[in-house]
């Protein structure tokens, strides 16, 4: 065996790499400049178990790898060689020899760095020096729990924010000026990106990688995506990563058949099979695949401080029979559909990144009814900290598409999210995946004529915002983008020239300051004493009324909902404490695209019983309309006017 020490690498490593215990792999695996003696070179190191030989092949040696043989350590399936005189920006490939004589070119499966598609080498980077300025925000997680504070996310595919024109995307480092500045200025908490793994095609949108550890070329370098979220952190935003370890593309290149036998997939090609999207399973049963995926999630927030990762596909993971053909159904050991091995490994997953980073988000995008997402491993749960409610956006959307003349006998459209509200942490999602694939927009899922479809959507996001749980919305979802996303053209950034999408916009904006000012819309998501209904039952009327609660005595919010088409003009709800109410948002005020103007600025309670309350105000109720009031603390200042008047 040669000798690892000699080249910087660890036997131990290496065990507990193919014991599935190596979390921190990519300090082993990849491309990494060091220096050996009076020597400066990279070593590159790369499991390749089933190879008859392994070579580094790239410009610096014509692509002939015979200069170049890697050497094999013991049973481990490992392979490693020191090349001295080369350093970052190194273009590199291994040239795998197969047991049956055939050679591949693989592209790095830890690569830092990947040449800019449609070339597919891998580059020699070094990532692990970047000067940080983010302590402050890092301190403040540790300090603060994520179930008691607000979480407002922005979802951002960076490819179509902004752009130059077709495929001249704006950088990573050019992102961190104007989309953090836009973002602190509307009001977010955090960023969520659609996968900037390394990616092959456009169309996919990082949802089919080959380089899971290098931020895809397409928007620059790896430190210049280390500057936007560094960025992010100083101006008090977090940053998502959505990461998708349930599935990965087959091009020749990447992870299929690496060393010419299926290493990342497995051996079983039913189970590996992903026929929905052309894509190959991860074999979670491999406990080297289990050390490259857990050093993944691990290597985003250890590297790039990201704070935390949206797991993508989550149902398909841990059912065996997930959008698949009769013909590719497998069986667990038991008899069932559950992939043991995946459920295993997403609580392996879990334990670990909290083990390492105890205030990271891990959210589960989940559409299936499995219990305990949220609950800790050891109570039979995930691990996660959230998850997606797929329930209530599916049940949301499909009501605000209704005709409101045909609400009342769908009430419980409405009304049933609250009844599992608080048996998972949730995020309610209104993600990239509602406004593709001739789903249309949200504003055009609305229901009416023009106007009404911008009244029912300020309704829907008021709704949204004051529901339970922490909250997502896709980027041109707070103008009302009309069309559906249009992934290689950048947003209609032009409508805000327009009244009624302006109007939006100021609208969302002021919905999401309310929010983050409101402790009583985030406090409590994760607990059923932070919601009180005052009226669930009036489903004639299409009205709800409900309440908001948060930790401190006298920190609540009444809301009220309007999904019909009727004017009252005299409507009584029940209150829990007599004073003054003050109006912080009427979406019908004329600024944000009503039609009206004037607005009390208080109401009054008077002591009439009404709800089981003790005491009722009375109050205009428009059409298509939501109101969130506030028990008025202390005398009115000029300060303090009504949130809707100019």
């Amino acid at each position: 065996m040669a000798n690892a020490a000699a080249i910087g690498l660890s036997l131990r490593d290496l065990y507990l790499f193919n014991k599935g215990n190596l979390f921190h792999s990519y300090r082993t695996f990849g491309a990494h400049p060091i220096r050996l003696g009076d020597e400066t070179g990279v070593r590159f190191t790369v499991w390749a178990p089933n190879a008859k030989q392994v070579r580094i092949v790239g410009s610096f040696n014509d692509w002939n790898g015979y200069q170049h043989e890697m050497e094999l350590y013991g049973e481990t399936g490992v392979w490693s060689l020191f090349v001295p005189s080369i350093g970052p920006g190194t273009v590199y490939k291994y040239e795998i020899q197969t047991i049956d004589g055939a050679l591949l070119l693989k592209s790095d499966p830890y690569a830092f760095q990947s040449e800019l598609r449609p070339s597919t080498a891998s580059v020699v980077a070094e990532v692990f020096h970047f000067n940080w300025n983010d302590g402050d925000w890092h301190q403040r997680k540790l300090e603060d729990s994520p179930y008691h504070e607000a979480m407002l996310t922005y979802e951002v595919h960076l490819g179509s924010w902004r752009n130059w024109g077709k495929e001249l995307f704006w950088t990573y480092e050019e992102m961190a000026g104007a989309l953090v500045d836009y973002v602190v200025e509307m009001g977010y908490t955090h960023i969520e990106l659609l996968p900037i793994t390394e990616h092959p095609l456009d169309q996919s949108w990082g949802y089919q990688a080959t380089g899971y550890y290098a931020p895809t070329s397409r928007y620059g370098t790896p430190e210049q995506l280390m500057h936007l979220v560094d960025r992010c952190h100083q101006r008090g935003i977090g940053v998502i990563l959505d990461w998708v370890p349930g599935h990965f593309c087959k091009d020749d290149h990447g992870l299929r058949e690496f060393d010419g036998m299926p290493i990342f997939e497995g051996k079983n090609w039913k189970l590996a099979e992903k026929p929905l999207w052309g894509t190959l399973a991860f074999d979670f049963s491999s406990t080297e695949v289990q050390s490259f995926l857990i050093s993944n999630a691990i290597y985003w927030m250890d590297v790039f401080h990201i704070d935390g990762l949206r797991v993508d596909a989550v149902a398909s993971m841990i059912d065996l029979h997930f959008d698949k053909p009769p013909e590719l159904f497998t069986y667990n050991a038991f008899g069932g559909t559950e992939n043991t091995d995946a459920i295993r490994f997403l609580k392996r997953l879990n334990e670990t990144v909290f083990q390492y980073f105890p205030d990271a988000l891990m959210i589960a995008e989940d559409s299936s009814s499995w219990p305990a997402v949220t609950s800790p491993t050891y109570m039979g749960g995930l691990g996660f900290n959230f998850k997606w409610n797929m329930g209530w956006m599916n049940d949301m959307l499909r009501y605000m598409a209704l005709d409101p003349n045909d609400r009342m006998r769908h009430h419980n459209l409405i009304t049933f999210s609250l009844v599992y509200a608080f048996s998972e942490n949730f995020v309610l999602p209104l993600s990239h995946d509602e406004v593709v694939h001739g789903k249309r927009s949200l504003l055009n899922k609305m229901s009416g004529t023009y106007e009404q479809k911008f009244a029912q959507l300020r309704l829907f996001y008021g709704y949204w915002m004051t529901h339970p749980g922490k909250k997502l919305l896709f980027m041109g979802g707070e103008w009302g983008q009309f069309d559906e996303w249009k992934d290689a053209e950048a947003l209609d950034w032009q409508l805000l020239e327009y009244r009624a999408h302006g109007s939006m916009h100021h609208y969302v904006k002021s919905l999401n300051h309310i929010y983050g000012e409101q402790p009583s819309l985030w406090e409590r998501d994760c607990d059923p004493g932070g919601f009180e209904w005052i009226d669930v039952h009036n489903a004639a009327q299409s009205v709800i009324v409900f309440m908001r609660r948060g930790h401190a005595s006298g920190e609540f919010m009444v809301v009220v909902c309007n999904f019909s088409y009727h004017h009252y003009s005299d409507y009584r709800i029940g209150v829990p404490e007599s004073g003054e109410y003050r109006i912080v948002l009427h979406s019908e005020a004329v600024t944000f695209g009503g039609v009206l103007t004037d607005i009390p600025e208080v109401l009054y309670s008077k002591p009439a019983p009404w709800h089981g309350r003790p005491c009722s105000i009375s109050l205009e109720l428009p059409p298509l309309s939501i109101q969130l009031l506030v028990l008025a603390k202390g005398s009115l200042d000029r300060n303090d006017r009504l949130t809707t008047q100019h």
